[in-house]
């Protein structure tokens, strides 16, 4: 069941079981909302998330995307629980990931990365599956008091949603290794040091602070933010001459645009721009 409405901010609100989505302004922001599990994922939330994905992709006027959680914590993971119990894919919609077996990959960020911004907000715990989900995030902000981990080793499992491969990309090699192999917890602090993540903030505050962070790329132009974030990531594994030709060929695509146009004429006239997508 889907549940639309408003906020007294006037943000679109539509709630589905186990996530929330709202617009502000140009901003989707999605909210992982199991509370009472610490946000650890069930099949409708993979479902939901996924959905999300293509939504925010299908809309021109949503600029950027915020992922956090409800109830003081952002995720703990995928429900081991229920997972534990075989009930895990005990839900109307286990049709969707017959359908598509890749879906929940998908939801978690491992098979598919949305075109437009992503930033992580993180209160509280975000661990096992949700430190593998922050790392398909562009940005991170996270609560002095969050704490991270990638705990399978201990539990006789395996990392799967990509941080044997992703990990050591974006953090020191030392300290991935580290990271996976003692399936330790990580304070917030430690996680800015290794840089996990890219800002500490105080408790109750990354929502505020990713939201203002969305709304400055809200500000920029749509079809330059799109081609950076695409160019960055296609090139991610290239070598420096492949590298700088994908970058010239994306790049030499926004300067034909007409927004490419607007930005230094509004500059110019000392005004702010108007940017149309095109």
């Amino acid at each position: 069941m889907v549940r639309t409405g408003g906020t007294a901010e006037g943000a679109r609100v539509v709630d589905t079981e186990h996530l929330r989505v709202e617009r502000h302004g140009g901003t989707m922001v999605v909210t992982l909302n199991r509370p009472e599990s610490k946000n650890a994922f069930s099949l409708p939330m993979l479902v939901g998330l996924y959905d999300a994905w293509l939504a925010a992709d299908a809309e021109d006027d949503i600029r950027s995307i915020v992922l956090t959680g409800a109830g003081g914590a952002f995720c703990a993971g995928m429900d081991l629980k229920a997972l534990a119990g075989g009930t895990f894919g005990d839900s109307a919609l286990r049709g969707r990931l017959e359908a598509d077996p890749d879906l929940h990959w998908k939801a978690m960020l491992r098979h598919h990365r949305p075109r437009k911004p992503l930033i992580a907000a993180v209160e509280g715990v975000c661990v096992a599956g949700g430190t593998e989900i922050i790392q398909g995030t562009d940005i991170r902000v996270a609560g002095e008091s969050a704490s991270f981990g990638l705990f399978e080793v201990r539990r006789g499992l395996f990392p799967l949603g990509g941080s044997t491969v992703r990990l050591s990309r974006q953090i020191p090699y030392t300290h991935a290794m580290e990271m996976l192999l003692t399936g330790r917890r990580y304070t917030a602090a430690e996680a800015l040091a290794i840089g996990l993540i890219g800002k500490v903030v105080p408790d109750g505050e990354a929502l505020k602070h990713a939201l203002d962070l969305a709304r400055q790329i809200n500000e920029a132009a749509p079809l330059s933010v799109e081609a950076v974030k695409r160019s960055v990531l296609e090139t991610l594994d290239m070598d420096e001459e492949a590298g700088l030709a994908r970058e010239l060929a994306i790049g030499q695509e926004v300067f034909k645009s007409e927004d490419a146009k607007e930005g230094p004429r509004a500059f110019a006239e000392k005004r702010t721009p108007v940017y149309r997508r095109r």
